[in-house]
C-alpha cells in the first residue's frame, strides 16, 4: 500500500561521478572504489556522502538534488572511520567526526579509539582544526537559518555528545581577497551550551529544531528552537510516561547515518513528527519486543492531549535470532504516520481523527508489504516525509497507492478496511479527479448500502471535510467527516480490529513556553489547538451533525403549510440564505448543463438549503468566535454550496458514464436498464441525504420522479408517491399532461396523479390537458371568479324563491346567462384575464351542468 518513489540512489547517482574522480588520480580506473555510504541529508536537501578511494584515500562529496551534480568536498589522505557528518549551507566550511587509531608504543595504555571533531575548511585552504578529542562519539550539525542577507558572516554548529551535552559553536567567517571564506580567530570559537544532559536527541533540520530527553526514571520531552539570529530557545517541555532505563546509550535521531549503530539492541525506539500544514505533533515509540509474540507501539497525539498504545499479535512467533529484523518503521506522511513491522503488519493511523479504529488502517499478511523495505532496514523519516534507507543509500518520496486502496474497496474485504480506504482517499489523497471519478463509479456500481456505513453518505460528508478543512484547519474539530457517527449505535466491525489491542491514555498537559518572544508559527498554532482541546472537552457535542436540525426542519415545513408562511420573517431570513448559496453555484447554467436538473421553484429544498446555512453558521460561531463573523458566514454559505455541487458531480458522473441523452425525460417511452440504474443511484442520494437532512439541488425531485415514471409500474409509482418518496412537481405533471395521449391508461393514470395535488397547482395544471374534463373545470372556476368579482361590486342578487323550485344553492342558466350579460356590458372583453376560455363554450357547458343537476339527462 505504501508506495515509495525512488528520489536519491549512491550507486546510480554516485558511483558515475566517483569513478571519474578516481580515474584522474589512478589510471588503473576505479575497482579500488568502495565503502560508499550516506553521511547526512541537508536541509536544501544535499546529500554528503563518502567514499574509500582507489588510493587508499577516503572522500567526501555532496550530491546536489536540483542540479543532479556531484561535487568533491574533502580528500583525507588515508582511510578513516567517519562517524558524523555536515556542510554549512555556503559550502565554505566542513564539520567531521571521525575514529583515530591509536597503537603501539607509549599509546599502549590509552584508548584503542579516540573520537576527533574536526572544522575543515574548504576553500580555498583545507585548513583543519580540531574542536573536540572526546572518548565518546560525536554528531555534528551545521544549522540552516533563514536569511535575507546575501552574504553570511558566521556560521553554527552542533555538537551532540554521546555523554548527552549539547553545544553550540558560532564560527566568524572573512572574505579574503574578494572570494576566499576562512575562518576568523579560529582559537577563540564562542560557544554556548545548549542541553546539559539528555539521552535522545533528534535534530529536525527543517523547522531547526532540537528534541531530547531528560531524565532516567521520569521522562521530559523538551524542545529547543534556533533562530535566525543566533539565538534559541526551550519552547516545549512534555512529560512522558516510558519504561524506566529506556535507553541504555544516548540515542541520535536524524543526526545522520552511523553505521556502529545498524547492530542497536531492541530497546525502545523513538520519534517525534511535527506537520506545519496539518499543526500537528505526534510523539511515536515502540516498546522492547515482550517474548517474540507480539509487538507493542504508542502514539502521543500532542494536539489532541491522549496517546494510543497498540499491542499486535505478530503473524508468527519470532524467535531471538529474529531480534534484529523486527525494527519498528514510522513514517511520517503528514495526515497519517506508518507503522511498518516488516513481514507482520503495516498500521496506517489518521493523525487527524482517532475517534474510532476504521479511521485507520490496518493491514498484515502480503497486504503489509512494501517493496524496498525489508526486514532490518535501517530506515529514517525526514520532515519533510522523506524516506531514507541508510543501508542502500537510497532516498524515497513516500505516499499511498491509489490502485491498491480502489482495491480495498472490493466486497471480499473487511467493512472497516473499505471505511478506512475510502475515508483515506477522500480526505488525504484528494483532490484527485481521476481519483474522486473512480470513487463515483464505485458507489454506482455497489449502490446498496452497507451494514456498517453508508458509503455515499460517507462520501458526501469526507468530501466537504476535505474541501473545508484546507480553507481552514480550525474546522477539524466542528465539522462532521463521517457518517458513522449519526448512528445510536456503532457497529462491532467499526469499533475493533482483530488480532490488534487499543489501549488509551490522556496525556500530561505539555507546556509551550516563549510567549516574551512572540512566538509565531508553528507553536502559535499548536498553542491555540491545545488550547481549543481544553474547551472542547468541556463542551458537549462540538462537532455539527445534520440531523440535529430535523426537528427544526419539521416545524419549518408545517409553517410552509400554514396559511401565515408569507408573513415569516424567518422564512425571509432563509430565502435569502439559499439565493447566496445559489448565487455560489455557477454550474446551473444551461450552457454547461449535464444532467437536465430543472429550475422550479422548490420551495421546501430552498427553505432546506437556507435552514443549514442558518444551523452551521450558529454552530461556528458559537464554537470558533475567533474567525470572525464575515468569514464565518462565508464558510456556512461554501459549505451548502459545495454540498449541492457535490450532488451535482455525483449526478453527471453516472449520467456521462451510463451515456444518457435528453430523451430520459420523454415519459412516452419505459426505462431503459440504463434509467434504471440512474434510478437506483438517484434514490439512493435521496435516501443518503434524507437520513442526513441534507437538501438537494434545485430540479433533483422533478428528474426523479421522471426516472420513476418511466422505470416503475404505475400502481408502484404511485405508492412512491403516497410515501413521499416520490415529488409531483409541476414540472413533473405539466410533462405528464402534454407527453402522454388521452388513451383509457393514460386518462386513468392523469386522473390519480391530479387527485393528489394540492388544490392551487391542480388549477394550474387543468390548463395544460386537451380534455373535457379539465375544460370543465376550467370553465366552473371561471364562472366562479367572475360571480366573485361580480358579487363583490354589485353586492348579493337576491333570487325569487317563488319563481323557481330549484334549490337555493344552485345557479340556475337563466340566473348565470343575466349574470354574463350584465359583465359584458361593463367589460368589453370579460376573458382578458384568462387563458383559452371560450363564452360560448362556458354556456354550453353551464347548461349541461344545468341539466345534469334536475336529473333531466344522465351523466
Amino acid at each position: 500500500m505504501l508506495k515509495l518513489t525512488q528520489t536519491f540512489d549512491i550507486k546510480k547517482d554516485v558511483i558515475s561521478s566517483i569513478s571519474a574522480i578516481e580515474e584522474t588520480v589512478r589510471s588503473q580506473g576505479c575497482g579500488g572504489v568502495a565503502d560508499t555510504r550516506i553521511l547526512n541529508v541537508e536541509r536544501d536537501g544535499g546529500v554528503v556522502y563518502h567514499w574509500r578511494g582507489a588510493t587508499g584515500t577516503t572522500r567526501i562529496g555532496k550530491y546536489d538534488p536540483h542540479t543532479k551534480q556531484n561535487k568533491l568536498l574533502f580528500t583525507f589522505d588515508k582511510q578513516v572511520c567517519i562517524c558524523s557528518c555536515s556542510l554549512n549551507k555556503e559550502e565554505t566550511l566542513l564539520a567531521v567526526s571521525l575514529i583515530q587509531s591509536t597503537q603501539g608504543g607509549e599509546e599502549r595504555f590509552k584508548p584503542v579509539s579516540k573520537f576527533l571533531t574536526l572544522l575543515i575548511e574548504i576553500h580555498p585552504f583545507n585548513n583543519t582544526r580540531v574542536l573536540k578529542a572526546v572518548d565518546c562519539r560525536v554528531k555534528v550539525q551545521f544549522l540552516y537559518p533563514h536569511s535575507s542577507r546575501s552574504a553570511v558572516l558566521e556560521s553554527h554548529l552542533l555538537l551532540a555528545a554521546e555523554d548527552g551535552y549539547v553545544d553550540q559553536f558560532h564560527i566568524p567567517l572573512v572574505k579574503q581577497e574578494g572570494y576566499r571564506v576562512v575562518v576568523r580567530s579560529p582559537e577563540h570559537l564562542a560557544r554556548d551550551r545548549v542541553v546539559d544532559e539528555a539521552c535522545w536527541l533528534q535534530w529536525d533540520s527543517g523547522p531547526q529544531r532540537l528534541f531530547y530527553l531528560s531524565g532516567r526514571e521520569k521522562y521530559l520531552l523538551k524542545c529547543v528552537q534556533f533562530f535566525p539570529d543566533r539565538n534559541f530557545e526551550t519552547v516545549f517541555e512534555l512529560s512522558l510516561e516510558l519504561p524506566s532505563n529506556s535507553f541504555t546509550s544516548v540515542r541520535f535521531v536524524n543526526f545522520g547515518h552511523d553505521h556502529f549503530q545498524e547492530q542497536e539492541d531492541q530497546g525502545l525506539k523513538l520519534v517525534v513528527f511535527t506537520d506545519r500544514t496539518e499543526r500537528t505533533m505526534c510523539v511515536c515509540y515502540s516498546h522492547p519486543l515482550n517474548g517474540y509474540k507480539d509487538s507493542a507501539y504508542t502514539i502521543a497525539f500532542v494536539h489532541r492531549g491522549f496517546s494510543k498504545t497498540f499491542t499486535v499479535a505478530l503473524t508468527h512467533t519470532a524467535t531471538p535470532a529474529d531480534a534484529l529484523s523486527l525494527r519498528t518503521v514510522f513514517i511520517h506522511l503528514g495526515y497519517y504516520i506508518v507503522v511498518y513491522l516488516a513481514g507482520h503488519f503495516l498500521h496506517l493511523i489518521n493523525c487527524r481523527q482517532q475517534d474510532l479504529l476504521c479511521h485507520s488502517l490496518f493491514l498484515s499478511g502480503a497486504d503489509a508489504h512494501v517493496d524496498g523495505l525489508g526486514a532490518g532496514r535501517v530506515v529514517a523519516s525526514t520532515w519533510d516525509r522523506r524516506v531514507l534507507d541508510w543501508q542502500a543509500g537510497r532516498m524515497y518520496d513516500g505516499d499511498l497507492s491509489h490502485a491498491f486502496l480502489l482495491k480495498l474497496l472490493s466486497p471480499a474485504r473487511p467493512q472497516a478496511q473499505r471505511l478506512a480506504a475510502l475515508h483515506c482517499m477522500l480526505v488525504h489523497l484528494g483532490p484527485d479527479p481521476d481519483l474522486e471519478q473512480k470513487i463515483i463509479e464505485w458507489i454506482s456500481d455497489s449502490v446498496m448500502s452497507f451494514d456498517a456505513f453508508d458509503q455515499i453518505q460517507e462520501f458526501i460528508l469526507a468530501s466537504l471535510y476535505r474541501i473545508c478543512y484546507q480553507q481552514s484547519l480550525s474546522l477539524d474539530t466542528v465539522l462532521p467527516y463521517s457518517s458513522v457517527f449519526e448512528k445510536k449505535e456503532l457497529p462491532v466491525a467499526l469499533t475493533a480490529i482483530p488480532g490488534v489491542k487499543c489501549t488509551p491514555e490522556l496525556l500530561a498537559q505539555p507546556i509551550i513556553k516563549g510567549k516574551a518572544r512572540n512566538l509565531q508559527g508553528y507553536w502559535e498554532e499548536l498553542q491555540w489547538i491545545i488550547e481549543r482541546m481544553r474547551y472542547f472537552e468541556a463542551v458537549p457535542n462540538p462537532r455539527y451533525r445534520t440531523s440535529q436540525m430535523r426537528s427544526d426542519w419539521t416545524q419549518l415545513q408545517a409553517a410552509l403549510n400554514s396559511e401565515k408562511k408569507r408573513s415569516c420573517n424567518d422564512l425571509r431570513n432563509l430565502e435569502e440564505n439559499t439565493k447566496k448559496v445559489l448565487s455560489m453555484v455557477d454550474t446551473w447554467r444551461l450552457d454547461k448543463r449535464v444532467v437536465p436538473l430543472f429550475q422550479e421553484e422548490d420551495l421546501p429544498q430552498r427553505m432546506l438549503v437556507g435552514l443549514m446555512v442558518d444551523k452551521l453558521r450558529e454552530h461556528l460561531n458559537r464554537h470558533l468566535p475567533r474567525l470572525g463573523k464575515k468569514k464565518i458566514d462565508m464558510l456556512a454559505l461554501n459549505y451548502v454550496a459545495k454540498l449541492l455541487e457535490l450532488v451535482r458531480h455525483m449526478l453527471e458522473s453516472v449520467w456521462l458514464k451510463l451515456n444518457l441523452g435528453p430523451s430520459v425525460v420523454c415519459l412516452k417511452e419505459q426505462g431503459s436498464p440504463k434509467d434504471w440504474l440512474m434510478f437506483h443511484v438517484m434514490c439512493r442520494i435521496l435516501e443518503a441525504t434524507q437520513g442526513l437532512c441534507l437538501p438537494l439541488p434545485p430540479g433533483y425531485s422533478t428528474l426523479l420522479t421522471v426516472l420513476g415514471m418511466r422505470c416503475l409500474p404505475r400502481h408502484t409509482f404511485l405508492q412512491y408517491v403516497d410515501h413521499g418518496f416520490l415529488k409531483l412537481t409541476e414540472p413533473f405533471v405539466s410533462r405528464l399532461m402534454t407527453d402522454l395521449d388521452n388513451s383509457d391508461g393514460n386518462e386513468e393514470l392523469k386522473f390519480s396523479v391530479l387527485k393528489r395535488l394540492p388544490e392551487c397547482l391542480k388549477q394550474r395544471v387543468w390548463q395544460l390537458w386537451d380534455h373535457p374534463v379539465s375544460s370543465a373545470c376550467i370553465s366552473r372556476e371561471y364562472v366562479r371568479a367572475l360571480l366573485e368579482k361580480y358579487t363583490k361590486s354589485t353586492g348579493s342578487v337576491q333570487l325569487d324563491k317563488d319563481k323557481t323550485c330549484f334549490r337555493p344553492e344552485f345557479l340556475p342558466l337563466a340566473y348565470l346567462a343575466s349574470v354574463l350579460s350584465d359583465m359584458e356590458k361593463h367589460a368589453p372583453d370579460p376573458f382578458q384575464e384568462q387563458e383559452n376560455v371560450d363564452a360560448r363554450f362556458v354556456e354550453e357547458t353551464a347548461l349541461k351542468q344545468t341539466l345534469i343537476k334536475l336529473g333531466l339527462e344522465d351523466k
